[in-house]
């Protein structure tokens, strides 16, 4: 189902490392690449399988490997604000930063810091598509988005630009 690498570790935590990207942006780039180097180190990483099922909610299994994971890398791009399943897993990241422990370590690929943390730009636009037609119950879910994204956004990353 879901890809890992190999383990090496006994400790509570089921991987070393949870992989939050947007499949479309960076399966086939970026992500590869560093789940490839990750895995070259025997550092047990989890990443979405593209033979997962997609929905509207984060599937369960995302949500224990997120949990079970003692670091998380966001692989924030143009469109990562686009999927509510990203917005959905970042949330959760952030919950188990604040409640676990978790570390989390942006990585800001061809989008600003500012852009995330301040929605603006190709996540501005994201979340007028999100917010068109939403209900009450939606817009509590997208102010959670918002924050998460305020909170990751500030955190210490690293900017790739180019290639």
């Amino acid at each position: 189902m879901a890809s890992s690498s190999s383990s090496s570790s006994n400790s509570k935590w089921r991987y070393a490392v949870f992989l939050s990207f947007r499949g479309k942006d960076t399966r086939h780039t970026f992500t590869d690449f560093l789940y490839g180097a990750l895995d070259r180190g025997n550092i047990n990483t989890f990443r979405d399988d593209e033979k997962l099922p997609r929905g509207e909610e984060v599937a369960s299994e995302l949500l224990k490997a997120i949990e079970g994971s003692r670091f998380a890398i966001i692989v924030f791009s143009k469109n990562y604000a686009d999927s509510k399943s990203c917005l959905d897993e970042l949330v959760k990241i952030m919950e188990c930063e604040a409640e676990k422990g978790q570390k989390v370590f942006p990585i800001f690929y061809h989008v600003e810091p500012t852009e995330v943390r301040n929605q603006n730009g190709t996540y501005g636009e994201a979340f007028k598509n999100h917010e068109t037609n939403a209900d009450e119950e939606k817009k509590k879910k997208i102010e959670e988005w918002r924050a998460a994204l305020r909170k990751a956004g500030q955190l210490k990353g690293f900017e790739l630009q180019d290639g």
